[in-house]
């Protein structure tokens, strides 16, 4: 890692069809082995099964899921003389957003149903009325730092 200044974030173009960047990072993020195409298809899948079973407009429904998963705190761990603390801080957008599409994936991956593009579609609209393994990650890790609120003044 260099000492001398941040890496620069690269802009991500937005999807073609929904002119979304966070759908086009979460089509990123879904990728497996450098298969686009077939992340592509998952995605855009899930989204059309969405519409077909809500009847609303889908990326209206992932961004809603995107927003109600992404954490508002989280811990971080800090050396104190010898001691380890858990520090509860603040999670700035970019980061929430990538702790969502994270979570959300994970929580798809880890479902029993037939497809992937089956197991996205009930994770996204599990999430977006809160419920599903997403969201309760989320509500682990707002709980760990709602308990470690002692430790606070040890952030930096």
């Amino acid at each position: 890692m260099s000492r001398r200044h941040r890496a620069e974030k690269r802009e991500v173009m937005p999807d073609p069809v929904y002119g979304s960047q966070v759908a086009s990072k979460f089509i990123n993020l879904m990728m497996i082995g450098g298969k686009k195409s077939t992340a592509e298809k998952i995605f855009y899948g899930a989204l059309d099964s969405i519409k077909a079973q809500t009847g609303r407009n889908p990326i209206e429904v992932f961004a809603e899921a995107m927003e109600k998963v992404a954490p508002a705190l989280e811990v971080k761990s800090k050396r104190v003389g010898g001691a380890t603390y858990q520090v509860p801080m603040e999670v700035k957008a970019e980061r929430g957003q990538a702790l969502a599409i994270r979570w959300i994936l994970a929580a798809a991956r880890s479902r029993s149903d037939k497809t992937m593009g089956e197991r996205l579609t009930k994770e996204l609209l599990e999430a977006s009325t809160e419920k599903g393994a997403a969201i309760k990650k989320r509500d682990d890790t707002h709980k760990m730092a709602e308990a470690n609120k002692a430790f606070a003044h040890f952030r930096w």
